[in-house]
């Protein structure tokens, strides 16, 4: 599935964070509420397009159906102003078509023209799926905090995933 990607509006900021909150209920994020639009509104503020872009997937119908984030890596530490954290999420209506893989290429194409020389991803260990996509763009587990996530009780290791944009 073809999808658009552009840089994300303001008026866009409650179906990002409702495929979010997507991620939320699935347990596939740290977070173990739902986030509110007036929760996140600093959030999307950070997201200057020419430092840390915030990019979304829309159909021809308008529908914005994922989205990709480019954020800063260990906030306010100069020596990592090249490493930038990847974030990406797609709505559960529209997974296993393409569109993360658009996402991904899309990000890592901005990374390079901003000047990011690595990117990183976190994420949790029974997130399968993003594991095998990562994995399919050349990233490789870097780092894992072992037990550090607790969702219903259960533990869950925090994965650090990473590539260089060298190659």
């Amino acid at each position: 599935m073809t999808v658009q990607i552009q840089s994300a509006t303001i008026d866009q900021l409650p179906a990002i964070l409702s495929i979010y909150n997507q991620a939320v209920e699935e347990r596939a994020t740290g977070d173990l509420r739902p986030v509110t639009v007036d929760e996140r509104i600093g959030w999307f503020n950070e997201h200057e397009p020419r430092r840390y872009p915030l990019r979304v997937a829309i159909l021809e119908t308008g529908e914005v159906v994922g989205w990709v984030s480019l954020g800063e890596y260990r906030f306010g530490r100069a020596a990592f102003r090249r490493t930038a954290e990847i974030s990406y999420y797609v709505d559960r209506e529209h997974r296993r078509r393409g569109i993360a893989t658009q996402l991904i290429d899309d990000a890592t194409g901005l990374a390079r023209s901003l000047g990011y020389r690595t990117l990183v991803a976190l994420l949790l260990e029974s997130n399968d799926a993003s594991i095998r996509l990562l994995r399919q763009h050349g990233y490789a587990e870097w780092g894992r905090m072992r037990a550090t996530a607790i969702h219903d009780g259960h533990e869950q290791d925090h994965l650090y995933y990473g590539r260089p944009l060298d190659g």
